[in-house]
């Protein structure tokens, strides 16, 4: 009878509100881990609610703190017999950011709430509530015969929403104190909210960070687009080389080449559906697709992206949000994968020799030659780059460019009033204190980029003129 006894005390403990009170009080600790002005409140969370909570019960605590970690660490233990099995439990107290103004009326971070039946309040997912639980689950077979009957240990950390930083050196300095048969860590999903799921195992994550470092400095699109790799393109095609168009993992290895039928039969009964508030899931994603959302839990995924909020953590949960936009890329040297190539760029232009001269003696001598604007304060022509250029590998630069603008591209095909309009509105390139910028026309505003419009009187006539088909094209 001592279990249904502790069981009873349990539920005693949430329906005289004796849980919702040692929540809320959890709760209105402020301990956002991101945020460096919180360093007091992961410290009080530790040594003035979560320690005398386990002392009370009989654990030996212990403080620890690490360099890397912005809040302490809580070991306890509770050692009954040095016979019995060892039951070692996880859990978090900071949070992420409270975000105090972007709640509903009437909620808030750091007070708890109840509104139809659910608490409100940073943490009372993740994690305070979790291991609130836990530890009153504890209390209860303690209060009911005076012994948990196995031995348990406690670690307590201040730094999961950040990346846990420190928590794994402090787990290497202190593995035989933190020895045990098994962990119960509770703080991950369950297959329904109504539904209580015990989950025997985990899959796990391996973070990775994809980079392509393809050259110093930036380059404005305008002067170098189409000549210059792209590292956001490189990376979105090697990125395709794992994972499909509808999240198939491409790479054999990574999925099992079969399903275990003692598997199946343990999967069979494990349904995942989308309850109130949650997105519907995409019945045509990967394997959801083919065969059965129950593969989802013996299957290996591929997700890209950083959770929101959790700074520095590199890639160690991926948020999946509603949209996803252009890729930004920095131009830095460029790198591929291992076991992938580098993806091709096509030519803007027909292959040829001289093009393709032209080609490698662009590639070779960009760097050497500074920016396609040339040195501050002098100009350059079409007719007269040879004679202003003043080096070598400058003029050969130029001549290539020089070369790659005559062949056709996309902006050729609009007309020809468009053009000039785009030009106009992008035209704050230099500013027109500058000597040797590319000209003033008479609104007094800078012209665009390297020799757009060398001559200001037919600039500021195309401002003036009525019509759009009247606008001249630029002198490219």
């Amino acid at each position: 009878m001592t279990r249904a006894a502790a069981v009873a005390r349990a539920e005693a403990y949430f329906d005289t509100g004796a849980f919702k009170t040692d929540l809320a009080r959890r709760i209105a600790i402020a301990t956002e881990s991101q945020n460096p002005d919180r360093a007091g409140e992961l410290a009080r969370y530790v040594a003035g609610e979560m320690k005398p909570a386990l002392e009370a019960l009989g654990f030996r605590c212990r403080i620890v703190t690490h360099p890397k970690a912005r809040g302490p660490f809580l070991l306890g233990e509770r050692i009954e017999d040095a016979a019995l099995p060892t039951v070692f439990g996880y859990g978090h107290g900071d949070v992420v950011r409270g975000l105090e103004a972007s709640w509903n009326p009437g909620l808030g971070p750091w007070q708890l709430v109840e509104v139809d039946g659910r608490y409100w309040g940073r943490g009372v997912a993740d994690n305070k509530g979790q291991h609130t639980i836990n530890i009153a689950a504890q209390a209860a077979v303690l209060a009911t015969r005076g012994r948990l009957g196995f031995n348990a240990k406690w670690l307590i950390e201040m730094g999961e929403e950040t990346g846990s930083p420190g928590l794994r050196e402090v787990c290497a300095e202190n593995r035989e104190r933190l020895a045990a048969d098994v962990l119960i860590a509770s703080d991950g999903p369950r297959l329904a909210a109504e539904r209580p799921t015990l989950s025997l195992g985990s899959r796990g994550a391996y973070p990775i960070d994809f980079e392509i470092k393809a050259r110093e400095g930036g380059h404005h699109s305008g002067n170098w687009g189409g000549l210059l790799a792209n590292p956001a393109i490189e990376l979105a095609h090697a990125l395709a080389t794992i994972t499909g168009p509808t999240g198939q993992v491409r790479i054999a290895d990574w999925v099992p080449a079969s399903i275990p039928e003692s598997v199946r039969r343990v999967l069979a009964d494990c349904e995942l559906k989308s309850g109130p508030g949650d997105p519907a899931i995409d019945a045509s994603w990967s394997h959801i697709r083919r065969k059965s959302l129950r593969l989802v839990h013996v299957r290996n995924s591929r997700d890209d992206g950083g959770k929101p909020g959790k700074p520095g953590q590199r890639g160690a949960a991926a948020g999946l949000g509603a949209r996803a936009g252009a890729l930004r890329s920095r131009d830095r040297s460029r790198s591929h994968p291992a076991g992938t190539a580098a993806p091709s760029r096509p030519s803007r232009l027909p292959d040829g020799e001289d093009r393709q001269r032209a080609r490698r003696n662009f590639s070779r001598d960009a760097r050497r030659s500074g920016t396609s604007l040339g040195p501050m304060g002098r100009r350059f022509a079409r007719e007269d780059d040879g004679a202003r250029a003043r080096h070598h590998p400058q003029f050969r630069r130029l001549a290539a460019e020089r070369h790659f603008h005559r062949g056709p591209r996309p902006a050729d095909h609009l007309a020809a009033a468009f053009v000039p309009r785009v030009l106009a509105a992008c035209s704050q390139r230099a500013p027109t204190g500058v000597d040797g910028a590319r000209g003033v026309g008479a609104h007094g505003r800078p012209l665009l980029g390297p020799r757009r419009a060398r001559d200001a009187r037919k600039s500021a006539r195309a401002e003036l003129s009525l019509g759009l088909g009247a606008l001249e094209p630029p002198n490219l």
